[in-house]
C-alpha cells in the first residue's frame, strides 16, 4: 500500500543513467499533484551522483521557498547517506569530461556544510508501493 500524501506535504526525487557513467539527469515531482517541480541535465555522470544532487536540490529549493513541512523521499539509500555525510562519495573519474559535473557536486557539499535547512529524507518502500513517482520509467 502506498503512502497517503494529503495530510502530507511531499516530494520524491529520482535519477536516471543511461549506462554507468553515461548521460544522467534528475528531477523532483510532487506527489500530492504529480507536479514536475524541478529537472537537470542530462550530463556526464553517474546515478548514484543524479540520487545525490536530487536530494540537496530538493532541500535548497525547499529552504528557497520557505516549506519546512515537507519530506522528501528517495529510493537511494546511497544518496541519503552521502547527504547525512555531507560528501558525495563517488568513484567517478575526475577529467575534462567530468569536471562540470564535479563542480555542481562541490556546489552541493558546500550547499549542504553551510545550510542547517532540513526536512525528513525517508527511504522510498519500492517493494511496497512500486516505481517512485519520478521515475523516469527506463529500467
Amino acid at each position: 500500500m502506498k503512502p497517503t500524501y494529503s495530510a502530507q506535504l511531499a516530494w520524491a526525487v529520482d535519477a536516471a543513467c543511461s549506462g554507468n557513467p553515461g548521460p544522467m539527469e534528475y528531477r523532483g515531482v510532487d506527489l500530492n499533484t504529480g507536479r514536475q517541480i524541478f529537472h537537470f541535465g542530462p550530463m556526464h555522470g553517474t546515478n548514484n551522483i543524479g540520487e545525490f544532487l536530487a536530494i540537496v536540490h530538493a532541500l535548497a529549493l525547499l529552504e528557497k521557498q520557505g516549506m519546512n513541512k515537507h519530506v522528501i523521499y528517495s529510493d537511494s539509500v546511497n544518496a541519503q547517506l552521502w547527504v547525512k555525510k555531507m560528501q558525495c562519495k563517488t568513484k567517478l573519474e575526475l577529467n575534462e569530461k567530468t569536471k562540470p559535473l564535479y563542480d555542481i557536486i562541490a556546489r552541493a557539499e558546500n550547499w549542504l556544510r553551510t545550510h542547517s535547512f532540513r526536512v525528513p529524507i525517508m527511504k522510498w518502500d519500492t517493494k511496497n508501493w512500486g516505481e517512485i513517482p519520478a521515475d523516469f520509467g527506463r529500467k
